[in-house]
């Protein structure tokens, strides 16, 4: 049994069963992709733990590559204005890519994201999110693959922080209600 960060107000996914739905989306993407090289596109810094675990589960020939986005800065929720701090360094044009994602809330990042990996004409564009909040969303974003539809919560863990605290715990959990800013 894994113990509980005391600023974790509630284990929301544990441990084994993100492995289980990692393994699952392993082997859903890689029936998807079979004869096809694929380029993973990992957004940071969320997505590390969850791309790492995954790209381990793929059976297609695959590649890597990150981009940092900020739309929060030091807020908690999306101010709307998408910034690239960090942009690919594989071009795109004419591959599979799969741009795979801790956490989608409002919409808005993925679908500037989308928007500006789609103008550079890849053969296709999929989305992979590991949770997403879906009575949050603003705008909405086709997403091929989910790993968890999660409540409107304030999580943290397994690439998810807060104020860059917390992403190293194995499991996704809900931030503490009396650390949670503006009532989150």
């Amino acid at each position: 049994m894994t113990s509980v960060h005391a600023d974790v107000g509630e284990v929301l996914i544990d441990q084994e069963v993100l492995r289980t739905r990692v393994e699952e989306l392993g082997a859903e993407i890689s029936a998807d992709y079979e004869g096809r090289d694929l380029l993973l596109v990992g957004v940071l810094k969320g997505a590390i733990f969850f791309i790492s675990d995954l790209m381990r589960e793929l059976t297609v020939p695959c590649e890597i590559d990150f981009m940092a986005i900020s739309s929060y800065g030091a807020g908690t929720d999306s101010s709307g204005v998408v910034r690239i701090l960090k942009d690919l360094e594989i071009n795109i044009s004419g591959r599979d890519v799969l741009v795979v994602e801790d956490i989608i809330d409002s919409g808005l990042t993925l679908s500037y994201l989308r928007r500006t990996l789609g103008a550079r004409k890849p053969a296709s564009l999929e989305i992979c999110a590991l949770l997403t909040k879906p009575e949050r969303r603003e705008v909405e974003v086709p997403v091929r693959y989910v790993g968890f539809e999660i409540p409107n919560r304030f999580v943290i863990g397994y690439g998810l922080d807060f104020a860059e605290r917390y992403r190293n715990l194995p499991y996704i959990g809900v931030l503490h209600p009396d650390l949670v800013p503006n009532g989150i």
